[in-house]
């Protein structure tokens, strides 16, 4: 017989992460009767190709809330990043791929200034990325002046309008970087140090754990991150305007915290934040094919976002009982 206690078991298989596939199979499912057009492939893509930036941009999410932090700037960054792309290649005539490089750069600088904000002058992350959401979307505005950057080279559409193999290019991308994210996150030293500042910062620090910089990477990640969601993002809607990104940062948290990681720090999944990614996608698509208006489908996510908080609460008390 087996000496794992029945307890252990069903506390494993109660596992957040669990108990939210099985949400999403019944979302699915109930989603699949409203519209006949919901659970056919060419609807699925689609959706895996509009959720890519969000997705993209939760992975380093992910790793900033396990730390106990938050980055409320990544929808600004990406509407910088956006902005500045079109500027580089439009206006200065800098060669489009240059140009894209010179875009996720910038995006890396500004979330380094995130985590030297933080760590360096200790403002606390809501703060600080408060702040900053509102410094690079007025970067974002003062430089666009209201104007849009199209007319780019077809080639640079095969990134957010290509596919490769009948799947979308921006598809395999967020793949890629999420089994990256998710390696680094349960099997290297970083992943364990990120999940020891976020359970405890002063044990990890006399742990000799480097705190400071742990955080500044994470950070670093996030902006970079958005950068290359930005680059997608022009790529697929094929222009540029200063208001890319406005809430995204929204959906990028509500994915994350419904995943299972705790805004509390200590806890968190790659794959749950894949998982609460797509169903977050599958509420807003599902709904919308139901007839639901805009207006509901943001309430829908606010209160799934209230209920994912209360959720992960839950689960940090019985864990700890």
């Amino acid at each position: 017989m087996s000496d794992v206690p029945i307890s252990t078991t069903v506390k494993s298989f109660l596992r957040h992460e669990t108990i939210l596939a099985i949400l999403l199979v019944l979302v699915l499912f109930v989603l699949a009767q409203q519209s006949d057009r919901f659970f056919t492939v060419p609807n699925l893509l689609n959706q895996g190709r509009l959720m890519t930036e969000v997705g993209l941009i939760a992975l380093p999410m992910t790793f900033v809330i396990i730390t106990g932090g938050i980055d409320l700037s990544v929808g600004s960054i990406l509407g910088l990043c956006a902005i500045l792309l079109g500027v580089f290649w439009h206006n200065l005539g800098i060669p489009l791929p240059i140009a894209m490089v010179l875009a996720i750069v910038v995006g890396a600088a500004c979330g380094l200034v995130n985590g030297l904000i933080i760590t360096r002058f200790k403002v606390p992350p809501l703060i600080a990325t408060l702040a900053t959401l509102a410094l690079y979307r007025g970067f974002a505005e003062g430089i666009s002046q209201a104007r849009s950057v199209r007319g780019y080279p077809d080639w640079f559409f095969v990134l957010g309008q290509g596919e490769v193999l009948g799947v979308p290019t921006q598809l395999w991308i967020f793949i890629a970087l999420a089994i990256v994210a998710g390696l680094v996150l349960t099997y290297t030293t970083f992943g364990r140090a990120t999940y020891a500042v976020g359970a405890n910062e002063t044990a990890a620090r006399f742990s000799g754990i480097n705190v400071d910089r742990t955080k500044l990477l994470i950070y670093t990640a996030a902006g970079l991150v958005s950068g290359i969601a930005a680059v997608i993002f022009v790529s697929r809607v094929s222009t540029t305007r200063s208001d890319m990104g406005t809430g995204v940062e929204l959906d990028v948290i509500t994915a994350v915290v419904l995943g299972g990681t705790s805004i509390f720090g200590g806890r968190g999944t790659i794959i749950g934040t894949v998982v609460g990614l797509v169903l977050v996608q599958a509420l807003k698509n599902g709904l919308a094919l139901s007839g639901v208006k805009g207006d509901g489908t943001i309430v829908v996510i606010g209160l799934v976002l209230i209920l994912a908080i209360l959720a992960s609460n839950l689960f940090s008390r019985n864990g700890d009982g």
